[in-house]
């Protein structure tokens, strides 16, 4: 079973890419797809995405788990949406086109949908690039990385640990999962919810106590071998720019400077096809 959400090896271009790139290029095009609402610039971004993702030579199995994870949550969001602001469209746009009458105050009107729709691509825009970024960078490189951007090397070493520790977490809870299984307690689909949820408990007890035996085995390490002694470290993973890397972070410049071109020629964050 495929880790989720850890670094996987690959032979491609974006993989070939140092660490800095990579971040740079995924703060630049996050920002780019917050501060617009352009449906045509965001539509674009999640086609570029895509793109990006067929050349990380990554799979639908790869992702698989974590976009149904995130595909939850953004239902969840957009239907929160609906709930608590069912006219943010129409306020927004400054225009009014009822397509179904619900109920109460609940309209179903073409500026909701367009707004909702935009604040999905903003979602769809930003994901492909983000599963790029932590798939497709190594956790080292990525410490030494966020290092060279001006961050303490601590701060980018605790977050290499953190990125390398979430596929020990699963192999650890697979492990505990299928020996308490062995000892008779029911994990399958065909215990009843609750007594699954139950069952789940003695597998989280022992999964606590080994994270907490790794953490302190990791802590007395860096301890023995003086970390945190000097201001400054060198990193043993760290590759040198080359023409793809500066390509690579010119069109994130350019894409975050076209968003703000967009934004300020409109006079808007907001594309009105309404008007």
């Amino acid at each position: 079973m495929s880790e989720v959400l850890s670094y996987i090896e690959k032979e491609s271009l974006i993989h070939k890419m140092t660490g800095t790139t990579k971040l740079v290029f995924f703060l630049l095009w996050s920002i780019a797809a917050m501060i617009t609402y352009d449906t045509r610039l965001l539509l674009s971004m999640f086609i570029a995405g895509l793109a990006f993702f067929k050349i990380s030579k990554l799979t639908w199995q790869d992702i698989k788990i974590a976009v149904i994870f995130m595909a939850v949550l953004i239902s969840i969001n957009m239907a929160g949406i609906f709930v608590l602001a069912p006219d943010q469209g129409t306020e927004l746009y400054g225009t009014r086109h009822v397509l179904m009458h619900l109920f109460w105050r609940y309209d179903v009107t073409a500026e909701q949908l367009f707004y909702m729709f935009n604040f999905l691509l903003k979602y769809l825009a930003v994901i492909p690039i983000a599963l790029i970024f932590i798939l497709a960078t190594n956790p080292s490189e990525f410490a030494a990385s966020l290092n060279q951007v001006g961050v303490s090397y601590k701060i980018g070493y605790a977050v290499a640990i953190a990125l390398r520790y979430i596929p020990d977490i699963q192999r650890d809870y697979r492990e505990i999962s299928q020996a308490q299984q062995a000892r008779g307690i029911d994990l399958s689909k065909k215990a009843k919810l609750f007594e699954r949820l139950k069952n789940v408990a003695a597998i989280l007890f022992p999964l606590v106590l080994s994270s907490i035996n790794r953490i302190e085995v990791i802590s007395n390490a860096m301890e023995l071998r003086g970390f945190g002694k000097y201001k400054k470290r060198t990193w043993i993973v760290v590759r040198p720019f080359a023409r793809r890397d500066y390509m690579a972070m010119l069109s994130a410049v350019l894409i975050l400077a076209l968003s703000i071109t967009l934004i300020l020629a409109g006079g808007s964050r907001y594309f009105n096809p309404f008007v």
